[in-house]
């Protein structure tokens, strides 16, 4: 889709990565070039396809785009094993569910976008390869110390976290550059290579290298980079400058180690990924999700594997902020089986951050990196309901995930979850689940009984209800915190519900905010994989080189913009026959002096006129004031770091297949418990809604891939393009 490559050493020529080598990832290359054929070129019987995949802890969820302009969804449980198995069997079933052929979608497949929380959680689980520091004389407790800080300062008994590479595998290199890139003290190479012989004795499996102030001088970072490459040639290893080239030597040393541990498992997960779609007939483009927002190629991923940690959540607020493009703002809400996330949408533009932890605030590892700002807490379909010591009913944050999975889905599993409750309660359609097969509610009626109910003295209806609710409770919590803390008054926002189990509990969570219309888009059921299809190609380039407005120098300002926008000029340059013009988007990370912390500041222009200084003053002012609601407009600002953002844009949104219904069809009425009592209740098959369309609760709406509740007290309609809004009864009055 995105380059011409008629050649492996070709298309290695253009990376714009200095000093790439073409050796471990070539193997994930295509050699055959392929453009993206268009509507007016291609039969029907030809037609091209695009995938996008979203692995999650439960399911596997699928986007399949036709060039003919028509679009298939499709679930599936995720394998651990081996990924290809759960995702070829979402492929089957979205292709089945429209007519096509899955082996002829996978073989004429153009683009496969490919999303996965692999990364996240091997760093998490601490199953990463064995990875050691080289680092400058007298720094080797930077992993250790972090950045300082804990989550309770009272807490005195806290065990003090380990740092992410043990000390034991962390060694201090004779070498020394000061602030101003001077050589203090020579590379001791000699020292060097005594230390990478220990290595090979160690058996360590990857490297990271960070040295003081490699960002102003990278010299003997890249030495090293050059006698590693000597003396362990199969060793994969990472620079510090290379992986966050920022200011900060905890985040720039965390995001090497991270990196460098993730480098072999991410090259053999991607690897086996590739090879079994080969082995498919597939011969197109891979893209992976990236925690920016963004997809790239699997060769840039396998560069810099640290881009996909916390990428598994970054696509779903994009599919928020374009089915709502009149709000200012939006509250993004997607439940899965295993995690439920949020995230925000302020104006159309989704909310990043610097500071996502991997792991609790403090005690985890952080990167500094840019990423989509997601807050994430153990709250999915599979939850697993329990009692703790107390006798109090608590729900997650563990998971059955899709092996044994829920008790309902009959594979082993006895712990109760919320998808049992769901099937308890009779949200879920038994015969026609997503998954694609034929739920137990035997099986999930004894879980609940056995585990809940009885020990607590309930029925077991009420048992059910009192675990959808708790776990509302803490959606909402979290909710509400993560808008509360951006400056956002859930209330006076949109909120967008998605993922499998997102729209069951979507006006739970908003009768509990206090908001009075719910948005359900109208592929809420895969929010990520969705986002994913609609995701530019896209990444960053800094450098940080200090400035100040005051004593602006502009011919240091012009040679950093320069620099970075060499680097974004390559990578834009090797997508051409995307067809799409790239998009620049400049910044500078800046600060008032004397702060100990700085705010990304993006600008309106290229910050290298005769006015730059002023306008980075100006938009540093404004930025300040949003988020901190003050700001000095006589104090001048400190520019530590510049960047721009290069975007290519990806196909507009495609149309869902159509129906061959041609009015609404309610396929059965259940009795439905809602607040613990049960009522006569119509089963909507969405397929066959039109939009426009009003539904009076209660109702259930069974979509392909996911189920909407409509409680008694609200409402359902459908807009033009087939979302649903959940609206409460009392505000239509």
């Amino acid at each position: 889709m995105s380059k011409s490559r008629s050649t492996e050493s070709e298309y290695c020529a253009t990376r714009s990565h200095p000093g790439h080598e073409c050796r471990q990832p070539l193997q994930l290359i295509t050699t055959k070039a392929k453009i993206l054929m268009t509507e007016t070129q291609t039969r029907t019987a030809d037609a091209r396809y695009r995938i996008a995949v979203d692995t999650g802890g439960t399911f596997t969820d699928v986007v399949v785009g036709s060039s003919t302009g028509k679009m298939a969804v499709g679930k599936a449980l995720t394998t651990y094993d081996r990924v290809f198995t759960g995702f070829e069997g979402a492929v089957r079933r979205a292709a089945e569910s429209v007519g096509w052929d899955s082996e002829v979608v996978l073989r004429n497949a153009d683009v496969i976008v490919y999303g996965t929380t692999h990364a996240t959680n091997a760093v998490l689980t601490g199953k990463v390869a064995k990875t050691a520091m080289l680092t400058t004389e007298g720094f080797a407790d930077t992993l250790l110390l972090r950045e300082g800080g804990r989550r309770d300062a009272f807490d005195s008994k806290a065990a003090y976290p380990g740092p992410y590479i043990p000390r034991e595998l962390t060694y201090e290199v004779h070498e020394r550059i000061a602030a101003d890139g001077e050589v203090l003290t020579a590379l001791d190479e000699d020292q060097v290579r005594e230390i990478l012989a220990t290595l090979k004795a160690e058996g360590i499996e990857s490297i990271a290298v960070s040295c003081l102030w490699s960002i102003v001088n990278d010299a003997h970072e890249r030495r090293i980079g050059e006698l590693i490459r000597e003396v362990l040639p199969d060793v994969p290893f990472t620079l510090s400058n290379e992986a966050n080239p920022t200011i900060r030597e905890y985040r720039r040393s965390s995001a090497a180690a991270i990196d460098a541990s993730l480098k072999p498992l991410m090259a053999a997960h991607l690897g086996n990924l590739q090879a079994d779609l080969v082995g498919f007939g597939f011969d197109g483009d891979l893209l992976v999700v990236t925690s920016e927002g963004a997809v790239l190629d699997v060769v840039d991923v396998l560069d810099r594997p640290v881009l996909l940690l916390n990428s598994g959540p970054s696509m779903a607020p994009l599919v928020g902020a374009s089915a709502a493009p009149d709000r200012d703002t939006v509250v993004v809400c997607d439940m899965g089986g295993t995690t439920f996330d949020v995230s925000l949408v302020e104006e159309g533009v989704v909310r990043h951050t610097r500071e996502a932890w991997l792991g609790e605030p403090f005690v985890g590892h952080l990167t500094g990196l840019s990423s989509v700002a997601v807050t994430s807490i153990g709250a999915g379909g599979g939850s697993i309901a329990w009692i703790d010591g107390g006798g109090l009913l608590r729900v997650g944050p563990q998971s059955a995930r899709s092996t044994p999975g829920p008790a309902a889905y009959g594979r082993g599993g006895t712990e109760p979850t919320v998808t049992d409750a769901c099937v308890v309660l009779g949200y879920l359609d038994i015969e026609g689940f997503e998954g694609g097969f034929t739920l137990d509610r035997d099986a999930a009626v004894e879980a609940i009984t056995s585990r809940i109910a009885r020990p607590l003295g309930m029925e077991l209806h009420d048992a059910a209800q009192a675990i959808l609710e708790v776990s509302g409770n803490q959606m909402a919590t979290a909710t509400r915190q993560a808008a509360l803390e951006q400056g956002v008054d859930p209330r006076g926002a949109l909120l967008v519900a998605g993922g499998g189990a997102g729209a069951m509990v979507a006006a739970i969570i908003g009768e509990i905010l206090g908001t009075d219309e719910v948005l359900i888009p109208a592929t809420a059921g895969v929010l990520a994989a969705y986002g994913a299809h609609r995701a530019p190609i896209a990444t960053e380039f800094l450098s940080p080189l200090h400035n100040d407005t005051h004593s602006f120098d502009s011919e240091s300002a012009a040679k950093a913009v320069q620099d970075i926008e060499g680097k974004a000029d390559e990578f834009a340059a090797r997508f051409t026959r995307v067809n799409a013009n790239a998009e620049y988007a400049y910044f500078v990370d800046a600060r008032y002096p004397g702060q100990a912390w700085d705010l990304r500041v993006y600008l309106s222009e290229k910050p290298t006129g005769a006015d730059a200084a002023e306008t980075i003053e100006r938009a540093f002012h404004e930025e300040h004031d949003r988020r901190n609601g003050t700001h000095d407009a006589s104090s001048r600002v400190e520019i530590i770091t510049w960047g721009v953002r290069v975007e290519i844009p990806r196909p507009e949104q495609l149309a869902v297949a159509d129906s061959d219904a041609t009015e609404t069809e309610v396929h059965r009425e259940d009795e439905i418990v809602f607040g613990g009592a049960s009522q006569h209740t119509p089963r909507y098959r969405g397929a066959t809604l039109s939009p426009g369309e009003h539904i009076s609760g209660p109702a259930i709406i069974d979509q392909p891939t996911t189920t909407i509740v409509v409680p008694p007290k609200w409402d359902a309609r459908l807009d033009d393009r087939s979302n649903i809004y959940l609206v409460r009864k009392e505000t239509q009055r």
